[in-house]
């Protein structure tokens, strides 16, 4: 059984329909990405499964249990939580401050301390960066933070949208690095939305393609890349 699983998802905001009958799984402990243009409504799917937006009809699993429409609070309670696109860091707020929000359902006390100290060890410029406010980071950096953020609330699953935005090709590296370990280190899987055809290939096992909020194709990293549908909708290339 697969932790988490999509199954005929349909959303939308007001009269415009975005995802339609979107169907995809994932399982523990792997990556996953979604590929597809822009405006192929990669992020509202990821937004959906986080609670942040109501599917119109579909059911969503996570773990064995039906989770469809849950407010986005007990969908971290549960342990999806969502790294949103643009970052999104509380600027006038520091980075430990930030790093704690990432925990706020929890009451752990003590192990929230110790989780700010992992985090602080996996993102060594946190650490040095503790009492500096979130918007004096650069764009590298708080992208560091937003996903040491998500950490905090100790996920099964960790939603990442657009990690790789607006960031130099040598923080890329570092971001795909974070990426690779979140498994192996924090025991997440990820579902990644990637406009960087190339950070999103070399980090997943997996992968589906969108076009116009629908799954076109889907299948193990290897043999979507060799795809000509692929290289038509995504990496901008035409068949040959």
């Amino acid at each position: 059984m697969s932790l988490l699983t999509i199954t005929g998802v349909t959303t939308g905001y007001g009269p415009t329909i975005v995802n339609r009958g979107v169907s995809l799984t994932l399982d523990k402990g792997e990556i996953v990405t979604i590929l597809g243009p822009n405006g192929a409504g990669k992020t509202t799917l990821l937004r959906t499964i986080a609670g942040l937006v109501k599917p119109r009809s579909g059911s969503i699993h996570f773990d064995g249990e039906t989770v469809t429409g849950q407010p986005p609070d007990v969908m971290a309670k549960r342990g999806v939580v969502l790294v949103p696109e643009g970052r999104r860091v509380f600027a006038d707020m520091t980075v430990e401050e930030n790093l704690r929000l990432g925990a706020y359902a929890r009451r752990d006390a003590a192990a929230v301390d110790a989780d700010v100290t992992i985090m602080e060890g996996f993102f060594p410029i946190l650490a040095t960066k503790r009492r500096d406010k979130g918007g004096s980071l650069s764009g590298g950096q708080q992208q560091m933070l937003a996903i040491a953020r998500g950490l905090m609330a100790r996920p099964r699953v960790l939603l990442l949208d657009e990690p790789s935005l607006g960031l130099s090709p040598l923080m890329v590296k570092e971001i795909k690095a974070i990426i690779e370990a979140i498994g192996e280190r924090f025991g997440a899987s990820v579902l990644l939305v990637e406009q960087n055809a190339g950070l999103a290939l070399s980090v997943s096992s997996r992968g589906y393609l969108m076009q116009n909020g629908q799954i076109v194709t889907s299948g193990p990293i290897a043999e979507l890349r060799d795809m000509s549908l692929m290289r038509e909708l995504y990496l901008g290339t035409a068949a040959r």
